[in-house]
């Protein structure tokens, strides 16, 4: 996989390798900015396309081919 710049992740689509909570497309919500502005980006929300679900991942996370597919995927 490319690597990640995660100033670059808004609106990215998702697909969980295994679903979660019966939810396999995901779409990033938000960039969680740090309270402080020259700390590093550490998470992302991510809400679930089909119920609207939203959770708050570590950004780096979406990295792991095990769990997570770039795009939409079957």
């Amino acid at each position: 996989m490319n690597p990640l710049n995660p100033k670059k992740l808004l609106l990215t689509k998702w697909t969980a390798v295994k679903p979660l909570a019966k939810q396999k497309h995901f779409l990033v919500s938000r960039v969680i900015q740090p309270d402080d502005p020259t700390a590093p980006i550490e998470s992302v929300e991510i809400e679930a396309v089909f119920s609207k679900a939203v959770q708050v991942i570590a950004w780096r996370e979406l990295q792991d081919d095990s769990v997570w597919r770039q795009g939409w995927v079957q």
